[in-house]
């Protein structure tokens, strides 16, 4: 076809998708505002993407409010392999409510099972979220499975690890291909940090609390003591999350900046890292 000046102009429908480059690691942030949705991000989910050979694998950890809107932008929620939770809290699992939905009722019809970790209790706590009776609750669309040890899944390999948080709360330590994922989960000062972000590629770090307040023990982080696990654990780079709407995320990033002299920022929806 030619264009107004004559020129030959390739069809639009003729453009190339670039496949996915083999053995990479890409990590995807669905959502990370604090403890409830901000008004410009869900609330905690990040995509975990690996390509081998033969295909890209998908894992999802978290699946907060609002986070399945914004998943379907960055991949289909069909394609998705596994869920890690990594508490029960709402503003980490309770899309998993809708997820039931889109798994049980699609046009193309109910959907295989895809096993979801997470803490004692998860498929009893989600099925009462929507409402279910307790058996079979969702087990029909996900095969609940308890964190214990580490899981291999793909070329994935999820070490959990059991943080500080009034509730069963875990990290995880997600590795491919020689890359290291550290994810916090939601969790206060513990040297269980340490083992979860040693020499990570990419730690992504809860800091839901300013230095300056009188903040409560047991429950999550600021952003100095985000940027020093950083240091102590030779993370080569801190992405600062879970940031509640009523802080000012800048107040994170500068303790944490100061507490860490490696490259950090602030977690912002849609951003994509490649390790």
């Amino acid at each position: 076809m030619v264009d107004e000046s004559g020129a030959d102009v390739a069809p639009a429908t003729t453009a190339l998708r670039v496949p996915p480059t083999p053995n990479t690691v890409k990590v995807t942030v669905v959502g990370c505002s604090g403890s409830y949705p901000g008004p410009d991000s869900p609330a905690s989910c990040y995509l975990v993407q690996a390509t081998d050979s033969l295909r890209t694998w998908s894992l999802v950890l978290d699946m907060g409010n609002g986070a399945l809107g914004a998943l379907q932008r960055y991949v289909d929620p069909l394609q998705v392999d596994a869920v890690f939770i990594s508490h029960l809290h709402a503003d980490h699992c309770v899309d998993m409510t809708s997820y039931y939905v889109l798994r049980k009722y699609h046009p193309t019809g109910t959907q295989p099972k895809i096993p979801v970790w997470g803490p004692k209790g998860t498929a009893k706590r989600l099925a009462k979220a929507y409402d279910l009776p307790r058996k079979p609750g969702m087990r029909e669309e996900f095969s609940f499975r308890v964190y214990r040890d580490p899981i291999e899944i793909g070329p994935f390999r999820v070490e959990p690890y059991e943080v500080d948080h009034p509730v069963p709360a875990y990290g995880l330590r997600v590795s491919a291909f020689g890359k290291v994922l550290a994810y916090s989960g939601d969790t206060g000062p513990t040297g269980t940090l340490m083992d979860i972000a040693a020499d990570a590629d990419l730690f992504l770090c809860e800091a839901s609390f300013r230095s300056c307040d009188d903040n409560p023990p047991n429950l999550h982080l600021t952003g100095t003591e985000a940027g020093d696990v950083a240091t102590k654990a030779g993370a080569k780079r801190l992405v600062v999350t879970h940031v509640p709407p009523w802080h000012d995320a800048a107040t994170m990033l500068a303790e944490a900046e100061a507490a860490y002299d490696g490259p950090t920022e602030l977690a912002v929806q849609g951003t994509v890292y490649e390790l």
